[in-house]
């Protein structure tokens, strides 16, 4: 991926600003009332609200059109987002002394707070001086919200220190950096940050850690793009959702979250260990309302409980479940013995799933092939048999091991309320609708083991692959996000 494939990726993953350039106001006259003056009657807190919502150079203008709209301007927490001062996008280098100069003048023309700062088209590594300038800037003037994030690449522009001494700041977005040494940053500490997203950041073993334990009432943890293969130990008495994606891992310990229910992983691998293997380590400790756990992949992580670590066929006792679990999800090679036998001991560990989610990779080894009769004498599930009530399976193929997997689980799931199989997209795939048609054919046929469950079958309009994680549905606690 070159540096503008992942600056694009990474601008997708951030939160979108609060307001848009795109929106225009417009007035309609009708008779009588065309030369009545309506805004001027509205109360200085509306007049506050409506200023507050619009790109920065509108709201700026406003202060022209009498002493009271200009005081309200002034006082008016604004939103300034670096690519509405441009008339063009994406930036280029050329640009990089305009942006800096626009960025320079809008922080010094308000006196504060800002509710929201989107700084994303800069090239800082030749305006060290400016972007210390601009931190001390928000620091003083209440920012509440800020995303920064470098253009350059490779990810060699130090972060200043300054940043972490924004105590205001509830929302932290930083993408292409280098993490600064946090062992000099003293008492400095993030004591509103609620939410933090940490994208493509050179950093080094602890550093991350440094930040949680720095953020007393941080609730969501968002990590993409990590290659530096850190261990990631989370001891937090505030975090509730935690996200990592398109990372190297080595691990990741749970070590004691008591508020955290979500711990989500897409595309996490692990750093080459002295046997060759890439594998991540993922241990729970204190975690007692975890609710939701994916993407689980047999063979490439491994889930440890406790000290006990989950191995295939083993026979689950009370210290290696997982009862808070409602929701698991697992990427799945179903034509790999080893990778099936761990989904087996996996729906055994998690014994109060209500909800499957299930993305399927294709098979390309020709060792540890499927056995046709494995599932046939895997025997009850107890969250199979009673407790799963919905189901899915995305990028299914049809291949032999998934189609006695599913066999297994319809002929088995005693609860199920809804299940949805989702072929590859058409356009990257050569199933066609006839074969799709088929396989959904057969499992329709089998003898279910409950009556009336809703049964779709669908082609996927995703990518090739399946569609990047997105942080923001995966940190919405009202829905299911695997279930998309």
């Amino acid at each position: 991926m070159d540096a503008e494939q992942l600056l694009t990726y990474i601008y997708t993953c951030l939160p979108e600003p609060p307001v848009s350039d795109t929106a225009r106001l417009a007035a309609r006259r009708a008779a009588p009332y065309h030369d009545v003056d309506r805004i001027s009657g509205l109360s200085d807190a509306l007049l506050h609200d409506i200023v507050s919502r619009l790109p920065f150079k509108d709201a700026a203008r406003t202060a022209v059109l009498a002493t009271r709209w200009r005081r309200v301007w002034l006082s008016a927490p604004l939103v300034v987002v670096d690519n509405h001062l441009l008339d063009h996008w994406p930036p280029t280098r050329a640009d990089a002394p305009a942006v800096t100069a626009a960025v320079s003048r809008a922080l010094a023309a308000h006196p504060g707070p800002f509710r929201c700062v989107h700084l994303v088209s800069s090239h800082m590594d030749g305006y060290p001086a400016q972007l210390k300038r601009w931190l001390r800037l928000l620091a003083a003037k209440g920012v509440q919200e800020l995303v920064l994030v470098n253009r350059p690449c490779p990810r060699q522009v130090p972060l200043p220190g300054t940043l972490f001494r924004i105590g205001t700041l509830t929302r932290l977005y930083v993408g292409v950096w280098k993490f600064p040494d946090v062992a000099c940053l003293g008492d400095a500490s993030f004591p509103n940050l609620r939410e933090l997203g940490i994208f493509s950041v050179a950093m080094e073993k602890g550093d991350i850690k440094a930040v949680v334990a720095r953020s007393p009432v941080l609730e969501i943890l968002n990590i993409q793009g990590s290659v530096k293969g850190l261990g990631l130990h989370l001891i937090s008495q505030s975090l509730r959702c935690v996200q990592i994606c398109d990372s190297v891992m080595e691990n990741i310990v749970v070590v004691d979250t008591p508020r955290l229910e979500r711990l989500i992983l897409y595309k996490v691998r692990g750093s080459l260990n002295p046997a060759s293997v890439l594998r991540t380590g993922i241990k729970i400790g204190n975690a007692p309302k975890l609710e939701m756990l994916g993407y689980l992949e047999p063979g490439k992580y491994v889930l440890q409980a406790g000290d006990t670590i989950i191995m295939p066929g083993m026979k689950p006792s009370a210290s290696t479940m997982f009862t808070s679990v409602t929701i698991l999800s697992l990427n799945v090679r179903f034509g790999v013995h080893d990778d099936a036998n761990m989904v087996a001991t996996f729906l055994k560990c998690f014994p109060n799933a209500s909800s499957l989610h299930i993305r399927c990779e294709q098979c390309d080894e020709s060792t540890g092939k499927f056995e046709p009769k494995f599932w046939e004498e895997v025997g009850p599930i107890v969250s199979v048999m009673l407790r799963i009530g919905v189901m899915t399976i995305r990028e299914f193929r049809g291949e032999e091991g998934e189609m006695a997997f599913l066999k297994y689980f319809f002929t088995n799931a005693r609860a199920l309320k809804y299940a949805a199989m989702i072929f590859p997209n058409p356009s990257f795939s050569s199933i066609s609708k006839n074969y799709a048609c088929s396989k959904a054919n057969y499992l329709t046929s089998l003898n279910w083991a409950t009556q009336g469950c809703g049964f779709m079958v669908y082609g996927s309009s995703d990518p090739e692959g399946g569609r990047p994680w997105c942080f923001k549905t995966g940190a919405e606690f009202s829905r299911d996000p695997f279930s998309w």
